[in-house]
């Protein structure tokens, strides 16, 4: 066995103390040493080391119950690096099919079955933010399409679903941590919280434009106080050639980002010789109004509940051959699924 102390027995599993914590999530050493699985992992290796068939050689594969954009397939390579098993898997931003084979694991069971709870979990939901981001791309073609959803799930994974929704093709997020995981810097400008404490668009617009890095984008929100068209064009007579964009976040309550709205922004901006300046809209975007909203005039597009709330796709782990025999549970086809799309990773 790896060296890694895994909880796999039921004497671990009561004697496992978590240190005290003020958030409730997992930490990396929860996850890695088997504790987020079912407890009916730790059964099984307990039956199998009953009657020594814990180390038994065997062929794992996990399949989608439905078509998705596949993510999530580095953080399980890193769950399972130090084990001793082989892998092979689809490489992450490929679109797949309903019950394709998306990883194939070889190895003695007790190396990592441990781990099936956790492998499934990140798979399944990874997979949904980026397919829920890809659809959010296609609707938008060449416009900018960036992930707002951190706000919208616990803390400790919206890192890991803002990964996925660039995975999926989103340009880029709004949260800190999921950014530089992959080597970029964060996107947003301003709450409406500062607006309303400076009290003023084109005040706190000018302030923006003075506090900011030259290279930070100068996009002003323009819905806090004043019709939008109005302020947009207060704003752009402030900053002039600095101004870069506008955001529109219309509360539900005033009826939310329609057409007719980007569509007067952009008239009003490009009458006043600022054909430049791009609109940039949030707030209750799906792929059906975001291809709307681009085709009246909106440059860019920032994607919250959309990418964040999709539902996760159901993965499997089924073990297919025990010791080089094929096998299958009730109503499956025993041995390997054809897979060709399968790389091997590990």
């Amino acid at each position: 066995m790896a060296e890694r102390n895994l909880i796999r027995t039921l004497n671990a599993v009561a004697s496992f103390k978590p240190e005290e914590r003020l958030l409730f999530s997992a930490n990396h050493d929860d996850i890695l040493c088997g504790a987020t699985t079912d407890v009916y992992f730790v059964r099984a290796y307990e039956v199998l080391r009953h009657v020594g068939r814990q180390d038994t050689a065997v062929v794992a594969e996990i399949f989608a119950s439905g078509p998705g954009v596949c993510a999530g397939v580095e953080e399980c390579l890193n769950l399972l690096r130090s084990q001793r098993v082989q892998v092979w898997a689809l490489d992450e931003g490929l679109e797949f099919g309903t019950r394709e084979v998306l990883m194939r694991i070889q190895g003695s069971y007790g190396e990592f079955g441990i781990y099936e709870t956790a492998l499934l979990g990140i798979l399944a939901s990874s997979s949904a933010w980026a397919t829920a981001a890809r659809e959010c791309k296609a609707a938008a073609g060449d416009k900018q399409v960036l992930s707002f959803g951190a706000r919208h799930v616990h803390p400790s994974v919206a890192s890991v679903m803002d990964r996925a929704a660039i995975v999926g093709g989103a340009d880029g997020c709004s949260s800190v941590l999921g950014a530089v995981l992959l080597g970029r810097s964060a996107s947003g400008t301003i709450p409406h919280a500062a607006a309303l404490i400076v009290g003023d668009t084109v005040e706190v617009a000018r302030a923006y434009d003075e506090s900011m890095p030259s290279d930070t984008p100068r996009v002003i929100l323009v819905d806090t106080f004043k019709d939008e068209a109005e302020e947009t064009l207060r704003v752009a007579g402030a900053l002039r050639n600095r101004l870069q964009g506008v955001r529109l976040d219309t509360p539900s309550e005033r009826g939310g980002v329609t057409t007719e709205l980007v569509r007067e922004t952009r008239a009003r901006l490009d009458q006043a010789g600022y054909r430049g300046v791009q609109i940039f809209v949030s707030g209750g975007l799906n792929p059906a109004r975001i291809a709307d909203l681009a085709r009246t005039g909106a440059d860019g597009f920032g994607v919250g509940s959309y990418i964040s709330s999709a539902k996760p796709i159901d993965m499997t782990m089924d073990l297919k051959a025990v010791e080089g025999r094929p096998v299958a549970k009730r109503g499956r086809i025993p041995g390997l699924t054809p897979a060709p799309r399968l790389r091997q990773r590990l």
